[in-house]
């Protein structure tokens, strides 16, 4: 880069950082009374802006604030796609958990107990996610985690927290890099904010995580801005260089470069190490002065992290031991049921309101009727309750089960509540009775259509911005929405619908609601195949079918073929897919109203090919299979790098079989590629090839 190019790259990001500080003194002036800066700070500002724009003339774009007065307007939040996912992590609730993570971690990596391991070990933070991005040292960007691959644009909400620094400090810092972390609210602030509410006259929030999870996404920047938000800084996303040889050594530079990072922080070598670091951390939990729900636990040399990598939706190299969770008893005052999307009916208790975990909960699932059997709960007895994973409410047993005059066991319908259809529970070919009762009348049954629509505009689906429960609920019940497709179809429908004149509607609303249908008529393989709600095909699976398959065109042909055998042979090579999901997918596939969806939906949307990993790899789309005792890899690391090179991993040999990589201790598998003809290397072999 030349002299006169890196000073238009600096300029732009001095520009976009000062764009940013003036919109948001803009809107603390304009919009509420409530100047952040003295006058004279502010006028430089913008004669700082003027002077950048006179030098460059292409950074004088429309809107920027020197052809404006006053702010804009609030509108929704925009879109950021992270260059990187940010993943959720997999939980440990006990001490055993942890041990089997600890050796789930060396087996992968075949090392020995004797052979040295350290993981980090930090407090959970109960926040909210966000990742800032930097170019030149200049705050850039910033985004909630959304669905780990879009989040919202939060760029001017994230400048205004104090320990956020708009230029990096210290040296050596990449040209690029996004900082990940939670944002969140201490406790004295928290106590603050909620006096303030209630002298206004005002509901107090429930706890700090909303409080902040509130505060950070406000339309209006200038109330984030009032707002007593921190961020701790934890992780990173995208970076152009790396920022060190370990875990710790990262979060060091972090703080070198002006982030708040955690003191607790610390190496440990064991996993009982990892205990009683969590255990110390628990016991001080009420005097940290910030809320945390567990400790995260890291392995701590990141290139053993690089050869872990990552299972669908969480790192192999990283916990999180979550505390246990709090209890409360309460009333069971009804037990209602309700019907899922795949027809499931679900006993729900109503319970008299309780507080668990900081959070006021009024209704917990009781599963099925073989669980109501084994807890032998009732309408008014009184239950012990608490909150799984510090989210999900559950009910752990009946207090008083020995009371006199209890009333009559519950018992599930035998029809549905809905529509009245049979609700049967099924049974397999083994005669094992499934312990959830289904409604058979399948989208034929209200309760199973919305839910199912809820299910394909969902996050994981087609995240449809503005169609939620709510909406979805409506266009059925107006006749409006009875198939996917027709979700796509109504705004050519509007002129009759006329939705801006529906309560709670307005020309602006239906018109960002047309926008978020028209942007997902393209629509990537795995959230095409995963918004049918196929049972037994969740995310992860629909991604594992996307990678082998590539085209849903080529999925479908063989869904379709008439050698259904051949069929389900070829899903169940996909390593991960089983028994279940391929019967639940050939049967799906070879529903003719079904089908019928299909055609009608992909009328409406295109499906996107899905991206193989690495188009150079030498074993990009060809089928491996590996069999005998691996000496160097582990099994779980051999197929974990052979998929990230974009090879389709089988557990059987066919004709369609590229390679077979054997191991000492080969037998079946091992005669029947040669049989076949199928090419066989020793592990040695197979590292040199994908080397």
């Amino acid at each position: 880069m030349n002299e006169t190019s890196q000073a238009q790259a600096q300029a732009k990001q001095e520009h976009h950082n000062l764009v940013i500080e003036i919109r948001i003194h803009d809107e603390a002036y304009y919009q509420n009374d409530a100047p952040r800066v003295s006058d004279a700070k502010y006028d430089a500002m913008r004669k700082r802006l003027l002077a950048l724009e006179a030098q460059f003339p292409i950074l004088a774009t429309h809107d920027s604030p020197s052809k404006n007065v006053g702010a804009k307007a609030s509108g929704k939040f925009g879109k950021i796609t992270h260059s990187v996912p940010m993943l959720s992590l997999d939980n440990a609730f006990d001490s055993s958990d942890v041990r089997d993570f600890s050796a789930r971690v060396r087996r992968f990596l075949r090392m020995g107990e004797d052979e040295a391991l350290p993981f980090t070990a930090e407090p959970k933070i109960d926040g909210l996610s966000a990742s800032i991005r930097y170019a030149n040292g200049v705050l850039v960007s910033a985004a909630t985690r959304g669905d780990g691959r879009i989040g919202e644009d939060i760029t001017a909400n994230i400048s205004t927290l104090e320990n956020v620094p708009h230029t990096l400090v210290g040296e050596n810092w990449p040209e690029v890099i996004e900082v990940r972390g939670e944002v969140y609210i201490d406790d004295v602030d928290f106590a603050t904010m909620n006096a303030q509410q209630e002298h206004a006259g005002k509901e107090p929030y429930k706890n700090p995580r909303n409080a902040a999870a509130g505060s950070l996404r406000q339309i209006d920047a200038s109330v984030t801005a009032s707002r007593p938000l921190k961020f701790f800084a934890y992780a990173w996303g995208e970076v152009s260089a790396p920022l060190s040889d370990t875990q710790m050594g990262a979060v060091d530079n972090l703080k070198a470069w002006g982030f708040s990072t955690n003191d607790l922080m610390q190496i440990c070598d064991t996993a009982s190490e990892l205990i009683a670091h969590y255990k110390s951390i628990e016991a001080k939990r009420s005097t940290l002065g910030y809320d945390i729900d567990g400790v995260v636990y890291k392995v701590n040399d990141l290139a053993l992290q690089e050869r872990l990598g990552f299972v669908s939706r969480a790192p192999r190299w990283a916990i999180a031991h979550k505390f246990p969770a709090e209890k409360a008893t309460t009333i069971i005052e009804d037990i209602d049921v309700q019907v899922g999307r795949t027809g499931a009916l679900t006993p729900v208790a109503r319970l008299k309101p309780v507080m668990v975990g900081g959070v006021v909960v009024s209704n917990a699932t009781l599963h099925n009727e073989d669980e109501i059997k084994r807890l032998d709960v009732r309408v008014g007895d009184t239950v012990e309750i608490q909150r799984a994973g510090d989210v999900i409410p559950q009910v752990l047993r009946v207090v008083d089960v020995k009371k006199a005059e209890r009333p009559p066991a519950f018992s599930l319908p035998n029809t549905c509540p809905i529509c009245g259809a049979e609700a049967v529970r099924d049974v397999d070919d083994k005669g094992n009775m499934d312990v959830v009762r289904r409604c058979t009348n399948g989208l034929q049954c209200p309760a199973q259509a919305i839910e199912s629509f809820r299910h394909f505009v969902s996050r994981r689906a087609y995240d449809i911005d503005g169609m939620g429960a709510k909406q979805i609920e409506a266009f059925y019940q107006k006749g409006l929405v009875l198939a996917p497709a027709h979700i796509f179809t109504l705004e050519a429908r509007n002129c009759d619908i006329k939705l801006e004149t529906w309560d709670g509607w307005g020309a602006r609303s239906a018109a960002n609601l047309f926008a978020a249908i028209n942007a997902r008529r393209h629509i990537d393989f795995h959230r095409f195949l995963y918004g049918f709600g196929i049972r037994h095909v969740g995310h992860g699976n629909a991604n594992l079918i996307a990678k082998h398959y590539l085209s849903f065109d080529n999925f479908l042909q063989v869904m379709t073929a008439d050698n259904q055998d051949a069929a389900r042979a070829d899903l169940l090579s996909i390593d991960g897919i089983g028994e279940a999901g391929a019967t639940a997918l050939l049967a799906f596939f070879h529903a003719p109203q079904n089908m019928a969806v299909i055609d009608e939906l992909l009328d409406q949307v295109s499906v996107i090919d899905a991206k193989v990993p690495d188009a150079n790899s030498p074993v990009t789309s060809k089928t491996v299979v590996f069999t005998g005792k691996l000496e160097i890899m582990s099994r779980d690391e051999a197929k974990a790098k052979a998929q990230s090179l974009g090879a389709k991993v089988s557990g059987s040999v066919s004709g369609k079989t590229d390679y077979l990589v054997a191991g000492p201790g080969a037998g079946s598998k091992l005669k029947k590629a040669e049989a076949l003809g199928v090419k066989v290397l020793s592990e040695t072999e197979w590292l040199a090839l994908i080397d």
